[in-house]
């Protein structure tokens, strides 16, 4: 099985040109957003399009449920499909999808830019921003069952063939998510600090969380860096209570925001007798 992907920011048209893609690398199966597609069909998977919240939504594409993520790989192995083109905003997102899905490595990564001129790509994103406009690379019959937002009109892609004769090859739908709706959603950095405070000291070992820093550029593709200082009780291995702490750390960061925890830096400056 091949896997390529399909990469560009938010808005940028890559739902819009997947089959166009998938036409001219003879792909058979298109992961995005959620949904398993396969020959304009969906197969398993739930679209991030019908979530109520942004955070929803970003959680759904890169398929932290589990249940999720199991029903598409059971889907995976069912349709054996021959080549995968998997969309994502970065090539970390589409790694991260790659590692949950059980997916083969990548063999092929395509830019929004190689595909689309800098006019068009800003065509799109006036279509998100004002509009509220997302498309997903199905017909409206195959949508209609998984999705509860808003759906505005069918848009069907020719693909044009010496002598003026056109071949058909697919349909897609526009659609407006309930999210879309709220605007543009920001966490501020001291939720995050809250929550990293509780995820360390849950553990007996560690009383107390000092100097907790959060960089965070609010661009859920470059991730976030998170520092802080530990009190750990004597007598234990500080290396692995310390390791420990950072899996948490990231695990339940990105659960309860859907944002990409990048790094996790704990310095232990402190021993408890207590």
């Amino acid at each position: 099985m091949d896997v390529i992907a399909l990469v560009g920011a938010s808005g940028t048209g890559k739902s819009h040109r997947a089959l166009v893609v998938a036409h001219e690398h003879n792909i058979d199966t298109i992961i995005d957003d959620g949904l398993l597609i396969k020959n304009s069909k969906i197969v398993a998977g739930r679209s991030a399009k019908s979530e109520s919240s942004k955070i929803m939504a970003v959680r759904r594409a890169i398929f932290m449920e589990e249940a999720h993520a199991q029903e598409v790989r059971e889907a995976i192995t069912n349709v054996e499909p021959n080549r995968i083109l998997v969309l994502g905003t970065s090539i970390n997102m589409i790694e991260k999808i790659i590692k949950i899905l059980g997916l083969p490595p990548l063999n092929k990564v395509i830019m929004i830019e190689d595909i689309a001129t800098a006019s068009e790509i800003n065509i799109a994103r006036e279509s998100r921003l004002k509009e509220g406009k997302h498309v997903i690379p199905v017909p409206t019959i195959e949508l209609k069952p998984h999705f509860s937002g808003y759906l505005i009109d069918p848009l069907e892609i020719f693909f044009k063939k010496p002598k003026s004769r056109r071949r058909k090859i697919g349909e897609k739908s526009i659609v407006r998510p309930i999210f879309s709706y709220y605007g543009k959603l920001l966490i501020s950095d001291a939720v995050i600090s809250a929550i990293v405070d509780y995820v360390t000291t849950n553990d007996p070992q560690i009383p107390r969380a000092h100097q907790i820093n959060v960089k965070n550029s609010h661009d859920e593709e470059k991730g976030i860096s998170i520092s802080l200082d530990v009190t750990v009780k004597y007598g234990n291995s500080l290396w692995d209570i310390a390791y420990q702490a950072q899996g948490r750390i990231k695990n339940m960061v990105e659960h309860m925001t859907g944002l990409v925890v990048k790094e996790v830096n704990i310095s232990v400056k402190r021993l408890s007798t207590d």
